[in-house]
């Protein structure tokens, strides 16, 4: 039995989602409901959007505690995970002497993280290494360890993004760069990914060393849940370039890594769908999550189309309230999918649509 303070319906929801990770439930739905939240409103009163200083470890821990504690009386398919979003990209960069910058997000919660461009020219890639000793390294730990001690028992600790192919080479020289390189001086580029490989490998193998799988699964912030160790990729920098490009220059990286631990999860942006048909045979791929962008129809909006393009793949977006109750109650919703529902009014609301949504059978 799982044990989660936070969760009590813990094993039907896993058991849930092992159905619909395992491709084993097309005609199923599945949702994520998000109510109104106190947590939330005072991180936006303690925090302006943009630049903000590194934050205290045991506030960040006690933000997540009061958020999902939050949602203990939501019964759907969520299951409550912290998020280590202060390391989600600048981690990387930090721990081989880049400057890390944090920026808050009142919308979500999240304080984040970026690096600028480490080198100034190709020929300082040859002094980069991964010390275990970098300061940035124990402060991950730290951050571990404050994170684990506070979900014990209540809520899980999902992992975060890798930062490796291209993605790495962008916080070496930045992105124009990066992408002339390709033309310049594309062994540079090769070793340079391979740096990556083995940074990233580092700092995932140390999250699930030091994080306990849940009922031999993955939290993820991306999916919820997924069983076995599952990182999370990006292929951002090829939403701006041609699917060959994709095959060229990411399929190799992204299937080495992901050969590397269980397989992973990705998010594709609204300008990156013209990826779906190429990505969606990554081997150890799991599931995609499908951003929204300005500029671009929400994925909800135009789900049939991204399923036929995304075959069984199992998908997850999201979706405002009044339009996911309209389509269920027309019963035009496709099966496969995870929809996260947003700006649910109440507790009451939530409860009631999802006993529609487990019963629902597209």
């Amino acid at each position: 039995m799982t044990m989660l303070a936070y969760k009590p319906s813990a094993d039907e929801v896993l058991s849930r989602l092992r159905l619909l990770y395992g491709r084993g439930a097309p005609d199923c739905i599945f949702a994520a409901m998000e109510v109104p939240s106190a947590a939330l409103a005072r991180f936006r009163e303690q925090y302006a959007a943009g630049y903000c200083g590194y934050p205290d470890l045991s506030a960040r821990a006690a933000f997540w505690d009061g958020l999902l504690s939050e949602r203990r009386a939501v019964e759907d398919d969520s299951i409550p995970s912290a998020y280590l979003s202060e390391l989600d990209q600048g981690l990387y960069g930090g721990l081989l002497g880049g400057k890390v910058q944090f920026m808050a997000h009142p919308e979500s919660g999240w304080i984040s993280s970026m690096v600028a461009p480490l080198l100034k020219d190709w020929s300082g890639l040859d002094r980069l290494r991964f010390d275990p000793a970098h300061p940035w390294f124990e402060r991950y730990l730290a951050q571990l360890h404050v994170f684990n001690k506070a979900a014990a028992g209540r809520f899980g600790v999902s992992h975060f993004i890798l930062i490796d192919g291209l993605n790495f080479v962008f916080e070496l020289v930045g992105a124009t760069r990066t992408y002339l390189s390709l033309f310049e001086c594309p062994e540079m580029v090769r070793r340079a990914i391979e740096l990556a490989f083995e940074l990233n490998v580092e700092v995932q193998e140390t999250f699930f060393r030091e994080v306990p799988l849940l009922q031999g699964g993955t939290c993820s912030n991306m999916v919820q849940w997924i069983p076995g160790r599952i990182v999370s990729e990006s292929v951002d920098p090829f939403h701006m370039t041609s699917v060959e490009y994709f095959e060229q220059w990411g399929r190799g990286p992204v299937e080495r890594i992901l050969g590397r631990f269980d397989g992973g999860v990705l998010h594709l942006h609204g300008n990156g769908r013209h990826l779906l048909q190429s990505v969606r045979s990554i081997k150890g791929l799991k599931a995609i999550f499908l951003g929204d962008d300005r500029g671009f129809p929400p994925a909800f909006e135009v789900l049939d189309e991204l399923r036929a393009r995304a075959g069984d793949v199992p998908l997850v977006l999201q979706v405002e309230f009044d339009a996911f109750a309209e389509k269920l109650r027309q019963h035009r919703l496709t099966g496969g999918v995870f929809y996260r529902v947003q700006s649910v009014p109440h507790v009451e609301a939530a409860n009631r649509l999802m006993e529609q949504v487990r019963a629902y059978r597209a």
